[in-house]
């Protein structure tokens, strides 16, 4: 399935480094791997980042994502109240649920009052906690009719390179190390797409507990750059 050129630009703003949404300054518990060796080099972080996209809150965020423009697109209020409630309770720490809360609502607040976003508007007004991450951007692509595979697509993108980012400046990696471990995962993003348009809520799952008691540990951390 394609986008159009509008679609596409609204993609890469959104998605971008330079959206103020504070991506840059979460590791998803990276940083407390980092310090104990666990991840220590780029096919530590490769295989860290897949088990993440197959088993644990990669895949959540992608079948969030998905759920989230299907009912948008059929402006379905009270379904976006249940995936919002889902996605806060699948946040497994607390600095889990900040880093996917606080980046949804800032992009909440500044798409609202820059591209303009209706269903945004009134689930923002009407519902009384943050909205996380991939349900804020699912709902921004579906009422700008930008096509979910491709919307998707560019989400998960965006959370890998996110993590491979915070990966190379703690271990830290090269600039050519980075984009070898952004190559060798887009066949994981690729199926992580797939499983998340198929997939629905019931199906929302994780298996990395390394990575949950990981954000936990940060929270403690006596010497810390990143948030999560």
């Amino acid at each position: 399935m394609t986008v159009d050129s509008a679609g596409l630009y609204r993609l890469m703003a959104w998605l971008s480094p330079s959206y103020p949404v504070g991506a840059f300054s979460y590791s998803h518990g990276i940083e407390w791997l980092v310090e104990t060796g666990a991840i220590h080099n780029a096919p530590t972080l490769t295989q860290w980042i897949d088990d993440l996209l197959a088993l644990g809150s990669g895949r959540n965020d992608a079948i969030i994502f998905a759920q989230s423009h299907r009912a948008a697109g059929q402006g379905n209020l009270e379904a976006l109240f249940v995936i919002a409630e889902y996605a806060s309770a699948f946040a497994a720490s607390a600095e889990r649920l900040l880093e996917t809360q606080s980046q949804g609502k800032a992009f909440a607040e500044v798409t609202r009052k820059t591209w303009s976003c209706p269903t945004l508007d009134r689930l923002t007004t009407a519902f009384s906690l943050p909205l996380s991450y991939p349900l804020a951007i699912g709902i921004a692509a579906a009422d700008h009719h930008i096509a979910l595979q491709p919307a998707l697509e560019a989400y998960v993108h965006g959370f890998v390179a996110n993590l491979v980012s915070a990966g190379m400046r703690l271990i830290p990696l090269g600039h050519t190390d980075g984009q070898l471990v952004l190559k060798q995962l887009e066949p994981a993003v690729m199926q992580t797409v797939t499983e998340g348009m198929a997939g629905d809520l019931t199906q929302l799952s994780s298996i990395t507990i390394t990575a949950d008691m990981a954000s936990m540990k940060h929270e403690t951390q006596y010497t810390r750059l990143f948030r999560s």
